[in-house]
């Protein structure tokens, strides 16, 4: 067990290291001043030329510059962004959680949607339930994410105006920053009328949320119904059927168990396509995360933000995937040699 977290250890941090010296290369790929790029300043004087050089190091070889950017990085020294002004580590800060926020529901409302309704199509294997609920999950998968957010927002806001247009709270409302996620905030706070407030925060988030969850709903769908199929047709269910064991017995005691294994590794791997398809939707629904941030950087040319934004999501991805994947690999160790060996 030490072992494999060790070796997983290994893998974050070089890849991590990897990710970090892209981000630095960055700086001389941007146009503009590196310099610039780098502090966020984007026209400083000759006094602020020279003390920049001095903080960063800029006489030094390159290596030593990239270390002393590795420094920076973990001190929260990431520069400041050249369209506000602000730091980057408390922009990164304020708008990370809600991207997370928006995509962690997603995956919840995935799974607790995709996985029975899989489970129902793969007991009804090649029967009508089937057929209707592989047709959906075609058109669910077929739909792009930016088109169905918008459709949302026609007929749920603009027709019938059951949900809000955008946003993350109405005006009316001022919830204080405590976690940087909208609903644990509002519990946790004292303010006034927290019930219409969580509320309130609950509409705004269902039609962003839906508007994620659909595509992996399809994926999860699809993917529990083939490994109940499986799971059903294995020797070791077919000898519990030949013991004499009920139908509703092999299914609780065996199918279940055994067809979800195979869900377990999509949670990594389905948490990055909610993370980019959040970072799309955000931008329709004007959500305060941090892929409507980036867009809004892309925009307005602001080099350091999209430096420091694209770390800090890669970053994020790599670690919740590789954290999803030891886990698996501590659970199920015989499985991993199995796979190493197939490698």
């Amino acid at each position: 067990m030490l072992r494999v977290v060790l070796r997983f250890t290994n893998l974050v941090v070089l890849t991590l290291l990897a990710l970090s010296f892209f981000s630095f290369v960055l700086i001389y790929l941007f146009p503009g001043e590196p310099l610039a790029n780098l502090s966020g300043i984007p026209n400083p004087s000759p006094q602020e030329i020279e003390q920049l050089q001095h903080l960063y190091h800029r006489d030094s070889v390159f290596i030593v510059q990239y270390w002393y950017y590795l420094i920076d990085l973990f001190s929260g020294n990431w520069g400041l962004s050249f369209s506000s002004g602000l730091s980057l580590s408390s922009e990164v800060a304020r708008t990370l959680p809600a991207s997370i926020e928006l995509s962690t529901y997603a995956l919840l409302l995935s799974f607790i949607v995709g996985l029975p309704l899989g489970f129902l199509a793969g007991l009804r294997h090649h029967k009508t339930t089937d057929y209707a609920l592989l047709s959906v999950s075609v058109l669910g998968y077929s739909i792009p994410v930016f088109w169905l957010a918008m459709l949302l927002i026609l007929g749920f806001s603009l027709q019938l105006g059951w949900f809000p247009l955008s946003g993350r709270i109405s005006l009316l409302y001022e919830v204080p920053r405590i976690s940087g996620f909208i609903l644990l905030d509002i519990l946790w706070s004292d303010i006034e009328n927290k019930s219409d407030v969580f509320i309130d925060a609950v509409r705004h988030l269902i039609l962003p949320t839906l508007s994620i969850a659909a595509f992996t709903t399809t994926i999860i769908l699809r993917i529990m119904r083939r490994s109940l199929i499986e799971t059903m047709n294995s020797d070791f269910v077919q000898a519990a059927v030949a013991r004499g064991l009920t139908s509703r017995q092999v299914i609780w005691k065996h199918a279940i168990r055994n067809s979800l294994m195979p869900i377990l590794p999509l949670l990594g791997m389905q948490f990055t396509t909610l993370l980019t398809n959040a970072m799309i939707v955000e931008v329709i629904f004007s959500w305060p995360g941090i892929g409507n941030w980036l867009i809004q950087a892309i925009y307005q040319r602001d080099y350091p933000a999209i430096r420091v934004g694209m770390l800090a999501v890669a970053t994020l991805v790599v670690i919740f995937t590789m954290t999803i994947d030891l886990f698996l690999r501590l659970v199920d160790p015989k499985k991993s040699k199995v796979e190493r060996v197939a490698i």
